[in-house]
């Protein structure tokens, strides 16, 4: 499962997980943990100390942890120091958990970082004329990014180390321990070429993850459209990020999606079987919650229904039925997701 404690495209911009608090994370982790039979959890975020102590708590209650420090826009070099920071940072905690952690050098760092593709900003980037094009003409740079990360993490961490890549990222997966791709179902248009693309990087050698995949909760739940937007109309997007604005701003849709949580719960069972079927070493669904798009009853407002979360984050200051302690509600994939890792458990 893919549990964000606080993803960030820069300092001074919107927290993808303005509820956090340390309660929250451990109340969480445990419902993941017993409730969802996760047995490993992808973490992400840009705060050291939210990454540390949700770590070490998830390893605590068994599961195995993945943990991504991720500094959305910086430069190469910010980006190397702050890596290696946090990696030194975490080398006491695989001390205590040696077989429960891995470490992440990086997640889509061809989009996420600048000094790949031209563009100060993400959103500068992704729009870039010939996109594809570019990409691929400057993966000798991300290589060579990588290589000096995963140098420089070993220096001060002794655990598995591991990269999140793109499906187009041509990545060297010489200098990693285990290979790790976003590999979302809807990205390839026929179900050979999918798996042929999984046969490839399984013919490493080594231990293959599906580091994302994933479904929004609408209709046409398998269109790649939903990987890539946010449909959240302007004054929405613009009161989410003014606090004042946030209180008397209700958030609407650029488009309404007619809710689906079937289709969703059904097509992450069929990946993950799929998966399974051909000996895929690790899956994380994402993610867990979104609670920058909440639900509505009314599709007119209902960012949920376009979000690739399993639970629903309620409307400010409601609270769920199942977990009546936490402001969110299981969608059906949830429960699907639970159904089938309980079976995967006892089998």
């Amino acid at each position: 499962m893919v549990y964000d404690v606080g993803r960030s495209t820069g300092s001074l911009s919107m927290n993808w997980r303005p509820d956090y608090t340390q309660a929250l994370m451990r109340r969480e982790l445990d419902i993941i943990r017993t409730d969802l039979h996760a047995n490993a959890v992808r973490l992400g975020g840009r705060d050291p100390r939210r990454l540390l102590a949700a770590a070490d708590y998830a390893a605590s209650i068994g599961l195995n942890v993945w943990l991504g420090p991720e500094l959305w826009n910086a430069t190469p070099q910010r980006t190397l120091r702050y890596i290696t920071e946090v990696a030194a940072a975490v080398e006491p905690l695989f001390r205590r958990w040696p077989d429960r952690l891995t470490f992440c050098v990086g997640n889509e760092l061809t989009l996420f970082m600048r000094g790949i593709v031209p563009g100060r900003r993400l959103a500068q980037r992704s729009r870039l004329p010939r996109l594809r094009e570019v990409v691929l003409s400057r993966q000798d740079t991300l290589r060579a990014f990588l290589a000096e990360a995963e140098a420089s993490v070993r220096r001060v961490y002794s655990g598995p180390v591991t990269y999140s890549a793109l499906p187009f990222e041509r990545v060297d997966w010489d200098h990693f321990d285990v290979v790790g791709v976003n590999y979302y179902r809807q990205q390839a248009p026929a179900t050979d070429q999918y798996l042929a693309k999984i046969g490839r990087l399984q013919a490493t050698g080594k231990p293959v993850a599906i580091t994302e995949l994933g479904f929004a909760a609408c209709r046409d739940a398998d269109d790649p459209e939903f990987l890539s937007t946010f449909n959240a109309a302007p004054l929405s997007l613009l009161g989410m990020h003014i606090p004042v604005l946030r209180q008397l701003i209700r958030p609407r849709v650029r488009t309404v999606h007619p809710r689906d949580e079937q289709a969703q719960a059904r097509l992450l069972i069929d990946q993950l079987q799929l998966l399974d079927q051909v000996g895929v070493d690790r899956a994380f669904v994402m993610s867990f919650s979104f609670p920058l798009a909440p639900y509505s009853e009314d599709p007119c407002h209902d960012l949920d229904a376009t979000a690739l979360s399993i639970v629903r984050t309620l409307p400010r200051g409601q609270h769920g039925t199942t977990y009546p302690d936490v402001g969110w509600e299981p969608k059906e994939a949830f429960h699907a997701v639970a159904r089938y890792y309980r079976r995967q458990e006892a089998g």
